[in-house]
């Protein structure tokens, strides 16, 4: 009999920037990252999705689809079909803007259950179909067979069921998210997911599942990189950085160190995207301030011309009044043609995607004889420079942005931000001293993929779609749609 693959452990460090992962492991700050570095394969240029915001990435790592293919958009995106807006949870101030509860819903429950399309299986539904044990702690995306009731009487729980939390879902086998799903008793808590509570939380987790061998794939999320960088800047990641570290000890530690561990253990290691330095905002209310726009909790959104959805780094543009389409979207491009921090604007008419720029104009759609790194075609007319086709500035460019304006939910009009701009959100936060990332600028896509224990193929580009077909190729599972 051919030998059982090993356990596989899939780490996702939300917002790693390969530069500051090298600098944590030069400075002693990440012993466990380091051993996986130097015994694995290392990618310091795996590509995000656009946008390169959380929910887009991590369900893209999720199915092995861009947006266009798994329809989540955005991190702030209108709904057409129930005519409002749905928000992941930019910020607290946005997050309270259009509803506590109703953000958390649609976070928690919709984005799984409802606007994650049902075309694609998750690596979870995959792998449960193929009788292996999948886990997942805290993380976006976590849909798979196994029905899990709200978790029993805690402090948090009764909290959560005032929040209207008391709703059954399918997840991995073992689902651990935020204390509101715990399939069994760890002795483990996270606040509700509070940042800076979610790492630990993670690790705390993953040691009592290796220690009970309870998975063959567990999705170990380390979301806090995150948020410190957020706060502090991408410069300041190191920190945070060593606290996911500390979170992988853990699980290494249980298991007898790095060498017993990895004797067992396949590991992946991964950013969903990287961030950049945020120096200026760009108000979108600003701008539209002549225009209907739909507000968060508008008195009369039958009389909206527009709907705004700005997401950290990049941004949609709705047009609502059908009547009028083609006036509001060629509006909508000018004006965000004339903004300053705005760096791409992008449409599709008449079968083709059409970007904008300083530095001119491009058409393109598939199907022609200029073919990118990964051997597909595309016909191009117009400007190359307009998105750097012959240069470094966005990495596989046409496909990204292909895929974000070929999902059902984005908005007529994307916008890319220049680097060290970001758009305000509702709540009117931005990350002004900080950090930030959804640009389709290489800063902001370029992260981590650290394979150890895996086979990995060579390969011109890596990218998030990847590694779903990574994972299933490790446990001999075929890729079915």
């Amino acid at each position: 009999m051919p030998d059982r693959p090993k356990k596989l452990v899939l780490a996702v460090i939300d917002s790693l920037k390969p530069d500051m992962l090298d600098l944590a492991i030069d400075e002693g700050r990440a012993p466990i990252l380091s051993a996986l570095r130097d015994r694995g394969t290392y990618v310091r240029d795996c590509l995000s999705t656009f946008p390169s915001v959380t929910p887009v990435a991590s369900a893209a790592i999720a199915t092995g689809c861009g947006p266009g293919e798994h329809h989540i958009p955005s991190m702030n995106w209108y709904h057409r079909g129930e005519e409002r807006y749905v928000e992941y949870g930019s910020s607290f101030p946005a997050t309270r803007a259009f509803g506590v509860v109703r953000s958390l819903y649609d976070t928690v429950y919709n984005m799984n259950m409802a606007h994650l399309t049902r075309a694609h299986k998750t690596v979870f539904e995959h792998l449960d179909d193929a009788g292996l044990r999948t886990a997942c702690t805290t993380w976006l995306i976590y849909r798979g067979r196994t029905r899990h009731e709200p978790s029993g009487a805690s402090v948090y729980r009764r909290i959560a069921e005032a929040a209207q939390f008391r709703h059954s879902v399918y997840g991995a086998g073992e689902l651990f998210y935020a204390d509101l799903f715990d399939s069994r008793n760890t002795g483990c808590t996270s606040a509700l997911g509070m940042p800076g509570q979610r790492d630990q939380h993670t690790g705390c987790v993953g040691a009592y599942l290796v220690e009970h061998d309870l998975f063959d794939f567990l999705l170990f999320s380390l979301p806090d990189n995150d948020t410190h960088s957020h706060k502090t800047g991408p410069d300041g990641q190191v920190r945070s950085i060593a606290a996911a570290d500390r979170a992988l000890e853990r699980i290494v530690h249980v298991a007898g160190g790095v060498d017993a561990f990895l004797e067992r253990y396949a590991v992946v290691v991964m950013s969903d995207h990287s961030q950049t330095t945020v120096e200026a905002r760009v108000n979108l209310s600003d701008a539209f301030a002549d225009a209907r726009v739909l507000a968060p909790a508008d008195p009369a959104p039958t009389e909206a011309e527009l709907a705004v959805s700005p997401a950290a780094r990049s941004a949609m543009v709705y047009a609502l009044d059908e009547s009028r389409h083609e006036q509001l979207v060629a509006g909508a491009v000018a004006t965000l043609r004339g903004m300053e921090g705005v760096d791409l604007v992008a449409t599709r008419t008449n079968g083709e995607a059409v970007v904008h720029s300083r530095r001119g104009e491009l058409r393109f759609a598939p199907g022609g004889d200029r073919l990118d790194r990964r051997g597909r075609g595309w016909r191009v007319e117009g400007e190359p420079a307009a998105l750097d086709l012959d240069g470094p500035t966005y990495p596989d460019g046409l496909n990204r942005l292909w895929s974000a304006l070929e999902c059902p939910h984005s908005g007529d009009v994307l916008a890319s931000a220049e680097v060290g701009y970001e758009f305000v959100d509702w709540g009117g936060a931005d990350h002004v001293g900080g950090g930030s990332h959804g640009s389709l600028h290489r800063d902001d896509s370029e992260g981590v993929l650290l394979l150890c224990g895996v086979e990995a193929p060579d390969r011109a580009e890596w990218a998030l779609t990847d590694v779903t077909r990574l994972v299933l190729q490790h446990f001999g599972v075929p890729l079915t749609r």
